[in-house]
């Protein structure tokens, strides 16, 4: 193998390098995808052809596959990335996130569900 043989077998493995940054093709994938994924929730939201709750339920999930889209294209998060450490810190994150809203959502709802109802004071006088 000559070292242009090397050269370019290296190159052509540089996504599982721990410093990759993407290349301009990925950038653009993502980008036109963020522009689509935006634009689409944008025009359901200004012609109002779908009725409002269907609409919000689309808008959660455009903006759910673009946090993806950015994930993957933006901040290339990818299992092979640092040796699938940036994806085992993200999978944590998101974990105690979840437990953390969760938490709180449980709390808020049996506070108000178990608080004694508030008596009308002013007819006792």
């Amino acid at each position: 193998m000559s070292g242009h043989d090397t050269h370019n077998e290296h190159h052509d493995e540089h996504h599982d390098e721990v410093g990759y940054h993407g290349s301009y093709r990925d950038y653009l994938i993502g980008f036109i995808a963020s522009v689509i994924l935006t634009a689409i929730p944008f025009a359901l939201v200004m012609t109002g052809v779908l009725p409002v709750q269907t609409t919000a339920i689309l808008i959660v999930a455009f903006a759910m596959v673009q946090m993806v889209v950015h994930m993957i294209y933006f901040l290339h998060l990818h299992p092979k990335s640092e040796g699938g450490w940036n994806m085992l810190a993200f999978i944590f994150t998101i974990v105690v996130v979840v437990i953390a809203v969760a938490g709180s959502v449980w709390v808020m709802w049996h506070l108000n569900t178990n608080m004694m109802p508030v008596h009308n004071m002013t007819g006792m006088g």
